[in-house]
């Protein structure tokens, strides 16, 4: 098969590959799953709640994995594994914990399946557990249980574990990566022997989690504490990194907590310290999960499909020969075998499409929707003149570039685009953080701007609760950075000492 450029009109681009994505104006949920489907992310399952992250989806995923498995180690941790299993009777020893998560736990109650005689299978009621086992929602009980047997003296400290795992939270509403039945993660647990150092630890994993989601993910995050409310059950505090989506709704991207000594003394795990004195351990948990995947796409996609950062792109660039003829394919062939290794010798991650089975349109139309970075194509007429074309997916810009030195070329227009989708969606934030002085002010900025909104508070629960339940709007976070000032909170009146951000939020 041979191909010449008429298949090279801007209609092309937009081929059946990419036709049918909903308009993120139009229907921005709508437009979220379609870039799910159509970019090969994922698929439903026929399990309920739960879905199949496919090959692509699954390599951003591992990407992710591999940068902060990384991180973890760098900052001293080391991986394990334990039980999907978790008996029922160690939810009820952290009294705040099992009532955080009570309603979205599955429950295994049998232990074997029988044939009733007529073809069917059935439930053997003879089997019957002794005790319900929970299917994992976190692993704190499971771990501290285990924990217990490890720590005995201040010198077994500090214990610094992660676990990449999968849990189970048994949601009634389900979106694809943001909010599944089962998902991915990945959850640290640690043992201090003095609260300063826990409290130490859940500061350092909560900038672990914001530099990856700047420098990796190019998502602007806001550091901060969760309220009373909206704090992880059994947590003392909980930090958080919250993101701005596209539709001006909040997405939190991570959370790190500090767990007291809840859990040491729920299942009594006690250490004796350089005195001699036996006491409890300090605990920290902290976790992200697939549903950075959601957010990935949420920040920065278009209605072309997905745009993926550099740092995190399956594919980084990806080569498009177009020729008339076998001679023109190998006179191109020969040249991207010189190409490739020095691309790869900086470690980035490249294609070479010469399929025959595809028109070049629609392999422009493939990449552009899948995200990749960076498409250099070349024809004969490029190998005469010594250029290519490159089109960059962040800009939809396209150039005539030189072919030599080409592979120094991309590699710095990579670190270009890197940072021209951090800073694209780190001013649409700044244009949607706003402050609202009144409440109507408040619920106006709700439904016609949205973003962040920054207000006054008067620090009760009870406040912020009626403020949920009458606009949908949560408090996103305390931002550690905050600025102390004197007010009066938009719902109450009553006096406050600073602003804190409110957003309605997936």
């Amino acid at each position: 098969m041979t191909y010449d450029t008429s298949y090279l009109t801007q209609k092309t681009f937009h081929s059946a590959m990419s036709k049918g994505i909903t308009s993120k104006k139009e229907d921005y949920s709508q437009w979220y799953n379609d870039i799910v489907i159509k970019a090969d992310l994922a698929d439903h399952s026929d399990v309920r709640g739960c879905m199949v992250i496919k090959p692509y989806g699954y390599s951003i995923w591992e990407k992710m994995q591999s940068v902060l498995d990384q991180k973890f180690k760098d900052t001293g941790h080391s991986n394990a594994y334990f039980p999907l299993f978790i008996p029922k009777s160690y939810f009820s020893k952290e009294a705040s914990h099992v009532e955080g998560f009570a309603t979205e736990c599955a429950v295994v109650t049998h232990y074997r399946l029988k044939n009733d005689g007529a073809g069917n299978i059935i439930v053997d009621e003879t089997a019957k557990l002794e005790e319900e086992l929970i299917v994992r929602p976190t692993s704190e009980t499971i771990i501290w249980n285990t924990y217990k047997g490890w720590i005995q003296s201040y010198r077994d400290l500090p214990l610094l574990i992660n676990q990449w795992a999968n849990v189970v939270r048994w949601e009634m509403r389900t979106r694809l990566f943001l909010r599944t039945a089962e998902f991915l993660w990945q959850e640290g647990h640690t043992a201090h022997s003095t609260s300063q150092e826990a409290i130490e630890e859940t500061e350092r994993m909560l900038d672990v989690y914001a530099d990856f989601a700047e420098n990796w993910m190019a998502l602007p995050v806001v550091k901060g504490r969760k309220t009373a409310n909206e704090r992880f059950a059994g947590a003392l505090d909980t930090y958080c990194i919250e993101a701005l989506m596209q539709d001006g709704k909040a997405l939190q991207a991570g959370t790190s907590h500090f767990l007291g000594q809840n859990f040491a003394k729920a299942f009594d795990v006690k250490f004796t310290n350089k005195e001699g004195k036996i006491e409890h351990v300090w605990a920290t948990s902290w976790g992200v999960s697939t549903r950075l995947i959601g957010a990935l796409i949420m920040a920065h996609s278009d209605d072309a499909g997905l745009v993926l950062p550099p740092k995190l792109a399956p594919i980084q660039v990806v080569i498009v020969p177009i020729y008339k003829g076998e001679d023109d394919l190998k006179n191109i062939s020969n040249f991207v075998d010189e190409l490739i290794p020095k691309l790869k010798a900086q470690g980035i991650s490249v294609k070479y499409d010469d399929r025959d089975t595809q028109r070049p349109g629609f392999k422009f139309a493939e990449y552009e929707l899948k995200g990749v970075p960076v498409r250099v194509a070349i024809g004969g007429r490029d190998m005469e003149n010594g250029t290519v074309e490159i089109a960059r997916r962040d800009t939809k810009e396209k150039q005539t570039v030189e072919q030599q030195g080409l592979d120094v070329y991309i590699g710095q227009l990579l670190e270009e685009i890197q940072e021209n989708i951090y800073k694209k969606a780190k001013d649409y934030r700044e244009e949607h953080i706003t402050e609202a002085n009144s409440y109507e002010e408040f619920k106006t900025l709700l439904d016609t701007k949205a973003g962040f909104i920054a207000a006054h508070w008067d620090g009760t629960p009870e406040t912020e609760q009626k403020i949920k339940e009458e606009t949908k709007a949560t408090i996103r976070c305390i931002p550690l950075d905050n600025k102390l000032e004197e007010g009066v909170c938009i719902y109450s009146g009553k006096p406050s000492i600073q602003r804190v951000l409110f957003a309605r939020a997936y």
